[in-house]
């Protein structure tokens, strides 16, 4: 379910402007769709960055170590090459680099969870048990990057259903996590997932205005509750 383009407009009109007929393979949003799309998530590359530089300076200033600050590296640059390749992505009107650039969005959501999980395994954890867990993650998110890199725009459920698995693999570990833990950290840990679960809703959902601008505001809300969850609780 998309929109069809007109004859001098390269736009889909937006939802309340005309019937749902076709889909367009390049453009799948009006242009004040796709602005919010750029807007929403063109905050997130800001907020990444900001997230980025004050976990590196409390790991530093923590004494975490070396692997556990590299892992605090991966996450936040995981963060900000989401929140980037998205917005470039939404933003782009070449198809030649809308194309790679939908490539990158898509593959950046495994790096992104994958890289979530890296502090919680390295420093919240640091078992042989989290090891293997991050192992796995990490493994399935290379994975799913070739995967999409090659079969981009197919098998559209399976990819969902892939992303929602990695997510909730904590649940192996989660009597862990319980005990290691405060109470604070477990609930934005928590809640960090179920939003961005509940934002799954309005990513499939296509008949919804600005539905895929919703799905990036809970993103990032995700984000904000996963990243509070480390900066304050693991560090």
């Amino acid at each position: 379910m998309s929109i069809e383009l007109s004859e001098t407009n390269s736009s889909p009109k937006c939802h309340t402007e005309i019937e749902f007929t076709q889909p367009s393979k390049m453009f799948d949003y009006c242009r004040k769709e796709e602005a919010a799309n750029v807007y929403t998530h063109a905050l997130g590359v800001f907020l990444g960055l900001i997230a980025l530089y004050f976990m590196l300076l409390k790991g530093y200033q923590q004494q975490v170590g070396n692997i556990n600050l590299f892992g605090l590296g991966v996450y936040g640059t995981s963060i900000v090459l989401l929140f980037l390749a998205s917005t470039l992505y939404h933003a782009s009107r070449s198809e030649l680099w809308r194309k790679r650039l939908k490539i990158a969005d898509h593959c950046a959501i495994y790096t992104l969870i994958a890289g979530t999980y890296t502090p919680l395994m390295l420093l919240t954890l640091n078992t042989s048990k989290a090891g293997s867990v991050l192992l796995v993650i990490w493994l399935i998110a290379l994975g799913g990057i070739i995967f999409k890199t090659l079969f981009i725009g197919r098998f559209k459920a399976f990819s969902v259903i892939l992303y929602l698995v990695m997510g909730w693999m904590c649940v192996t570990v989660m009597d862990d996590l319980v005990s290691a833990m405060s109470p604070l950290g477990f609930k934005l840990l928590l809640g960090g997932g179920i939003l961005y679960s509940l934002g799954v809703i309005f990513y499939v959902t296509k008949r919804i205005p600005y539905n895929h601008a919703i799905w990036h505001l809970f993103v990032l809300g995700g984000a904000l509750a996963h990243f509070l969850c480390i900066y304050l609780t693991a560090i």
